[in-house]
């Protein structure tokens, strides 16, 4: 009985039975012996998982779901919340990493059986990696949570009674592991919760972690009092992130002797960054749920290196309760300031010479109230660098947010300077992000040219190192923009006229393409119709969704790219399972947002990896005509009739889009005439954006000079 705790929404079983929620709500009408709700509400039931899965086999309705899919449905419906599920999932997958024979054991019985030994076997298991050495024999640093008998950080070794419910979701992980490893699982089940809870939680892109721990350079303790999901210490971690088995974890860091020391406020996500961790390096994890202004779990830490993303905008931060820590040697921070009292704490875990790298909200750089700190920081040296991220590099996206490289001072430096770097040109377009490649290359290269010699010459509009006496007027303005030379200015009027007339040519060029209209005609008689769903039933085409990153990094095609008709864009985080592929003759469609939108692959984009929200129509030429199968698909009323509603968003059922059954010659007539249209749309997107191009450089050269008035 206790599986048929588990449940599962109407959403979840349409996607175990590969259809749309209409099906689902059919059924429920015409089938007396489909399941009865068990729970949720009127408008949105809940059902019993076990008796949705029976009934669907019964009716031959159970599709080929992947294990992944069912996994993360028996964990998304766990009675007890899917943090909690997600957590002792992690519990056991980290013994199946670290000691696979005793899971085999402690499995091989029945569900009662796995309730009652399991306990014993994680708290070792746990002791080992989270709570001290090979032994057990020494805790956390002082401060860190103690959760039972004996110290496993902020992770609790859950007690018989709380694992039976969860049993059958355990065998399930377990043969997920089987298939994609211990640390693949755990981070597919962690990036699914964390994508189904977008408020909840703030994620730091894999490439922006990336080059922060690149920044900080090679470290053995590394520190983040702020980790969140751990994304910044998964980065820093490097070691043996290992597979399903291998021997008992010993907790010595291997030949680096590199240890990791993670903190947050929240217990859910201490608990989840230690799994994530212990997971993904042999280093020793210490964990520790608490604020670490209010509560420093690592008092006596002195590391190698912290890595932070600190809360922004906090005005409850401590500030009453703090006023006479020892930790502000550079000021007091204001109330409004509570970015600089993390800046300060990273700086009082750093041993001399150690290396911190914030991020931050521009407003830090600027604000008046933190002018003293700001100030104090750059006199004594303890402020290296100040980078400008693109805009997109990070939530909130709309927001060009900065890095602070930050050094313990070991010594006074007689004429210091410190390095303004502005990567702002990198901005991708739309939701693509950032040319990560290219803020990579130029922010390292810049630091590692400075951090060598202490300056480095103008690089207009990049970079440049500015003594400190500069920067410390009345403001102590620290924005990297505001200290650049301007981008060489490379004959701007000549450049503009050269716009000028790409613009004139692409006019004329619409002009010659504007579709003409044929008179009105007698409307043809209702012809019967098909479904896309049909169509794939049939063998007609091939449909596929996208979200997949694989192991290569490959362009990736973002649903911005095919409403805005632009190149691959997008990046997607590394996973083992294989990405989408295009291919010239694919008809990509979005599914989020209510537009009327279907892009037909050409060579120049073949070969991206499909992005997230899109899906993939492969058509067999012989049958269908990839270009009559776009055009259909634009309808207004098409798309209207096949799309469903929530209380802020549309999404479109694509199995129900609608096109006429042609033949084969007919479909091409049509298509010859959608892919007319295609290109005439392309066509006025391009002038429209040399419209802008040519606006905004003669708006810049008038008021920079290069351009004259008359």
């Amino acid at each position: 009985m206790q599986d048929n705790a588990t449940e599962v929404t109407a959403a979840g079983i349409a996607r175990l039975a590969g259809v749309g929620r209409a099906a689902v709500s059919n059924w429920r009408r015409r089938h007396t012996d489909f399941p009865r709700p068990v729970g949720g509400t009127e408008t949105s039931p809940a059902f019993a998982l076990a008796e949705v899965e029976g009934w669907l086999r019964r009716h031959s309705k159970l599709a080929e779901v992947p294990l992944k899919e069912r996994v993360w449905q028996r964990l998304a419906g766990h009675p007890a919340g899917p943090v909690t599920a997600l957590t002792h999932a992690g519990c056991v997958l980290l013994l199946i990493h670290d000691r696979s024979p005793v899971w085999l054991e402690v499995s091989s019985g029945t569900d009662e059986r796995l309730a009652a030994l399991l306990p014993e076997a994680l708290e070792q298991v746990l002791t080992t990696r989270l709570g001290g050495g090979p032994d057990g024999s020494h805790a956390n640093p002082p401060g860190s949570v103690n959760t039972g008998p004996v110290n496993t950080g902020p992770v609790n070794t859950p007690t018989a009674h709380q694992l039976l419910p969860s049993a059958p979701l355990f065998r399930a992980v377990a043969e997920l592991a089987a298939e994609l490893g211990a640390r693949h699982t755990f981070e597919f089940l962690l990036g699914r919760h964390l994508d189904a809870n977008p408020r909840q939680y703030t994620a730091t892109p894999a490439d922006l972690a990336g080059l922060m721990a690149a920044l900080a350079g090679t470290a053995r303790t590394v520190l983040d009092p702020a980790c969140g999901t751990g994304a910044l210490l998964r980065s820093a971690g490097g070691g043996n992130a290992g597979g399903s088995g291998g021997p008992s974890g010993n907790g010595s860091g291997g030949a680096t002797g590199r240890r990791l020391y993670a903190q947050d406020s929240s217990p859910e996500l201490a608990a989840l960054t230690a799994l994530r961790l212990a997971l993904h390096t042999r280093a020793p994890v210490h964990a520790a749920a608490g604020d670490a202004l209010r509560a420093d779990a690592h008092p006596e830490l002195r590391a190698d290196a912290v890595l932070c993303r600190p809360p922004f905008n906090e005005r409850d931060w401590g500030h009453d309760e703090l006023a006479y820590d020892p930790r502000w040697e550079y000021g007091f921070p204001a109330r409004t300031e509570s970015e600089l009292a993390w800046v300060q704490h990273a700086l009082a875990r750093l041993r001399e010479g150690g290396t911190a790298v914030l991020l931050m909200p521009p407003a830090a750089a600027s604000r008046r109230s933190g002018r003293r700190i700001r100030a104090d920081l750059l006199r004594r040296g303890a402020l290296r660098a100040v980078v400008a991220l693109p805009v997109g590099a990070a939530p909130p996206y709309n927001i060009p947010l900065h890095l602070w490289v930050l050094r313990r001072p070991q010594r006074a430096c007689a004429q210091p300077e410190v390095l303004l770097t502005d990567a702002g040109r990198f901005a991708g377009e739309g939701r693509g992000g950032p040319d990560w490649q290219g803020v990579r290359e130029t922010v390292l290269n810049a630091w590692h040219a400075f951090d060598r010699t202490g300056r480095l010459d103008e690089r207009p509009g990049l970079a440049r190192s500015v003594p400190v006496i500069e920067l410390l007027d009345d403001d102590v303005d620290l924005a990297p923009a505001r200290h650049l030379p301007p981008p060489a200015a490379a004959d701007g009027a000549g450049r503009l006229t050269d716009v000028r007339e790409r613009l004139a040519e692409t006019l004329r060029l619409t002009a010659g393409l504007t579709p003409p209209v044929d008179p009105a005609r007698p409307a043809a008689g209702r012809r019967p119709l098909t479904t896309v769903g049909e169509l794939a039933r049939a063998g007609a085409l091939v449909m596929r969704t996208g979200g997949n990153g694989g192991r290569t990094r490959l362009p990736v095609l973002t649903d911005h790219d095919v409403l805005a008709g632009t190149a691959p864009s997008g990046t997607l985080p590394e996973s083992d399972e294989e990405a989408v592929l295009t291919e010239a003759g694919d008809v990509v469609v979005p599914v989020l947002g209510g537009g009327a939108v279907a892009r037909v692959i050409d060579d120049a984009t073949a070969g991206a990896a499909l992005g997230r929200n899109l899906v993939l129509l492969r058509p067999d030429p012989e049958l269908l005509d990839a270009w009559f199968l776009a055009g259909f698909l634009r309808g207004t009323a098409n798309n209207r009739q096949a799309s469903s509603y929530a209380s802020t968003a549309t999404r479109l059922d694509v199995r129900r889009l609608q096109l006429p059954r042609l033949l084969p010659a007919e479909q091409r007539r049509y298509g010859a005439r959608f892919r007319a249209l295609d290109e005439f749309e392309r066509t006025l997107r391009q002038a429209g954006r040399l419209g802008e191009q040519l606006l905004r450089g003669m708006y810049d050269g008038l008021t920079d000079g290069t351009v004259a008035p008359d």
